[in-house]
């Protein structure tokens, strides 16, 4: 039987998205992320919820958005995707937030190819090609690079919210689309992942984080600051 009762969050970037499905019933609820996301995401969850006449344990399954994206809001999305999953004993489903994020291009623009793209901060790009004319299976995994290293194929868009900060270091793209990691692109995506057997018990769910290493130690920024300054030319 198709999942019908689902909930859907991601807290990977600067915006809080959560959405409920039951049947027919769409809810959704846009709010601040970043810091703010830890302490309004559950009772996000549980409004949302009441008003869709859905408990936790009468859910099909949680989706999430694993990343990549920003380190705490990732770390977040799944601990509290785990908690209730745990408590519930719900299936997860981790998605990636390129995926949504070229979902949400295809959705609203009609995109059938496109190369997402989320800001990584530290001048960094994270990115990943989607092809919805292929199974679910094709998506690429996400990389890390800087803006210039991106190659765009031909007739392919570019979807993210990357365009403000990086825009004129881009190469060109068949179309420019501004696109979040909605939680509405996520319920959208889910029936295909479940059936394709992405769902996972809450112990294996787990961020992708991408870049293993976000801040310089302290050994670093010492030797940085004791390194001789190079000549100006």
């Amino acid at each position: 039987m198709a999942a019908t009762r689902l909930l859907a969050f991601d807290t990977s970037t600067e915006v809080l998205s959560v959405a409920v499905r039951h049947g027919d019933l769409l809810l959704t609820h846009t709010g601040a992320g970043g810091a703010q996301a830890s302490g309004t995401l559950i009772p996000t969850i549980e409004q949302l919820l009441a008003q869709a006449g859905l408990t936790l344990a009468g859910l099909d399954a949680i989706a999430f958005g694993r990343g990549p994206g920003s380190f705490t809001g990732l770390r977040t999305a799944c601990s509290v995707a785990q908690g209730l999953g745990f408590g519930a004993g719900v299936p997860l489903l981790p998605i990636d937030t390129l995926h949504a994020v070229a979902e949400e291009a295809r959705h609203r623009f009609g995109a059938t190819r496109v190369l997402a793209l989320l800001d990584a901060r530290m001048d960094e790009l994270y990115a990943a090609r989607y092809d919805f004319g292929q199974p679910v299976q094709a998506g690429a995994e996400p990389q890390l690079m800087a803006p210039e290293q991106l190659q765009v194929p031909p007739d392919w868009a570019l979807a993210g919210n990357v365009f403000a900060a990086y825009g004129e270091r881009l190469p060109p793209a068949a179309a420019r689309h501004e696109a979040l990691p909605t939680a509405e692109a996520m319920l959208r995506l889910a029936p295909e992942l479940l059936a394709a057997g992405r769902a996972v018990e809450p112990a294996q769910a787990w961020p992708l984080y991408v870049r293993d290493k976000v801040a310089q130690t302290t050994e670093e920024r010492a030797a940085l600051k004791a390194a001789p300054i190079p000549p100006k030319s």
